[in-house]
C-alpha cells in the first residue's frame, strides 16, 4: 500500500548529509491479543500473536525547519515479523516507512510506521476457506507504538510499551476483514554515533496561516465486493473541498465528495437477485454522496490525513451512513499532491485509494 511513499522515505534516508543526522536501530520484541471488530474474527482469539519490530532510522537535529517544528522527529524503515499463534492467520512480514515523534523531555515516544506486508496464510476455498482476514497474499500494515525510552548505558537505550498494529488489504480482493492486534513491547536502542547538537532557531516564531484554499481531488483504485470471486472492478471517488490553514503544522477541511463504486453496482444485483426476500430493487442506484470534515497534518512535503464523513445520499444502505479516511499525501509542489488513503466503515475497509490533487 504504502510503496510509493517508502521510496520517497528511503531516498531521503540513503542521501541524508553528512553530520547532520546520526542513525540508530532498535529492536523490539511484542505479544498481544486480536481485536474481534467482527464476529468472524471470534475463532482467531485462540493465541496471543508475538512478533519482533525492527528499526532503522535517522535522529534529526533541525538543520531543516520542519525538524525543529516538530521537536526534532526520526524517520526511517522497518521490519516486522509478527506469528498470530493460529493456523488460520498464519503469519505476516511487513516492512515500509516510520516516524517518530518525542514528547516530555524525549522519553515519551509516539511511532507512525506504514508499509506493505506479505501473508503466508490467505483465504484459500480448498485449503483455507475459514480465513476471513485476508483475501490476498499482499496487504498493507499500519502500526502505531506509545513508549517510554531511557538510557541504560554508553549507546544503549531501554524502551517500552503499548503497540497497535493493522493489517487490510483495502478490500481489494475479498475477504478482508483484517486484522487489529493490541499488545505491549520492549526492546533496545543502539545508537552508532553519539548526539550532535541541536541546531535552535533563534529567530521568533512566525504564525503560519494562509487564507481558505480549494483543493480538487480524484481517487481512484479497485475493489471486490463482499462477495467471494464476484472480481475486481474500478472506482473513482472525485472530491471538492476547502481547507484553512491556522498554523504551521494544521489545516482544516470541509467537503463533499461522489462515490462511483463499479464493485458496489455488482453488489446490488448480486442481492437483489439472490435474496428476494430483502426486497432490493436491481435498478437501486449504486451512487453514494457524502459531506466530510478533515484535518491535515503538515510535515514537510509529507502530511497526514484523516477524514469523517457522512453519507447524504445513499439509496443502498448495505453499510453504516458514517465513514472515516487516513491517508497520506506527498506534496510535488505548493498545489500539485498525490497520495495514499484508506476508506473504512469504522473497523472494515471499503477501499484504497489512489489519489491526485490540486490545491489552489
Amino acid at each position: 500500500m504504502r510503496i510509493f511513499f517508502g521510496c520517497l522515505f528511503f531516498c531521503h534516508f540513503l542521501f541524508a548529509q553528512e553530520k547532520t543526522e546520526t542513525t540508530s536501530l532498535d529492536v523490539t520484541y511484542f505479544k498481544g491479543n486480536v481485536l474481534p471488530h467482527t464476529d468472524d474474527l471470534q475463532h482467531f482469539l485462540k493465541g496471543h500473536p508475538d512478533g519482533v519490530f525492527v528499526s532503522v532510522y535517522q535522529k534529526t537535529y533541525g538543520h531543516q525547519e520542519w525538524e525543529r517544528a516538530f521537536n526534532y522527529p526520526d524517520y526511517g524503515g522497518y521490519f516486522i515479523y509478527q506469528d498470530f499463534k493460529n493456523d488460520i492467520l498464519g503469519k505476516v512480514y511487513a516492512a515500509g516507512a516510520l516516524y517518530n515523534f518525542y514528547f516530555l523531555n524525549r522519553h515519551l515516544q509516539f511511532k507512525i510506521a506504514q508499509g506493505v506486508a506479505y501473508t503466508t496464510d490467505p483465504h484459500d476455498k480448498e485449503d483455507n476457506n475459514k480465513n476471513a482476514a485476508f483475501g490476498s497474499k499482499i496487504v498493507a500494515n499500519t502500526n502505531f507504538a506509545l513508549n517510554y525510552t531511557t538510557k541504560i548505558f554508553d549507546k544503549f537505550d531501554l524502551k517500552a510499551g503499548l503497540l497497535f498494529t493493522h493489517f487490510s488489504n483495502g478490500r481489494i480482493k475479498a475477504p478482508n476483514s483484517g486484522v487489529n492486534t493490541y499488545g505491549i513491547n520492549v526492546g533496545v536502542t543502539y545508537n552508532f554515533e553519539e548526539p550532535l547538537e541541536k541546531q535552535v532557531d533563534s529567530l521568533p516564531k512566525q504564525k503560519v496561516t494562509e487564507p481558505i484554499k480549494y483543493n480538487f481531488v480524484l481517487r481512484a483504485g479497485i475493489s471486490e465486493s463482499p462477495i467471494i470471486g464476484s472480481g475486481q472492478k474500478p472506482f473513482y471517488h472525485p472530491a471538492f473541498y476547502v481547507d484553512k490553514r491556522i498554523s504551521r503544522k494544521s489545516a482544516f477541511q470541509l467537503g463533499t465528495e461522489v462515490f462511483f463504486t463499479q464493485s458496489y453496482k455488482e453488489y446490488i444485483k448480486f442481492m437483489a437477485i439472490a435474496y428476494p426476500d430483502e426486497d432490493v430493487s436491481i435498478d437501486t442506484d449504486y451512487k453514494r454522496v457524502g459531506v466530510f470534515v478533515g484535518y491535515e497534518l503538515f510535515i514537510n512535503r509529507i502530511s497526514l490525513e484523516a477524514q469523517l464523513g457522512y453519507y447524504v445520499y445513499q439509496p443502498y444502505k448495505s453499510d453504516i451512513p458514517v465513514y472515516d479516511r487516513l491517508g497520506m499525501k506527498y506534496y510535488f509542489t505548493k498545489n500539485i499532491y498525490t497520495g495514499l488513503s484508506i476508506k473504512t466503515h469504522v473497523f472494515l475497509a471499503e477501499a484504497m485509494e489512489f489519489l491526485i490533487g490540486v490545491r489552489l
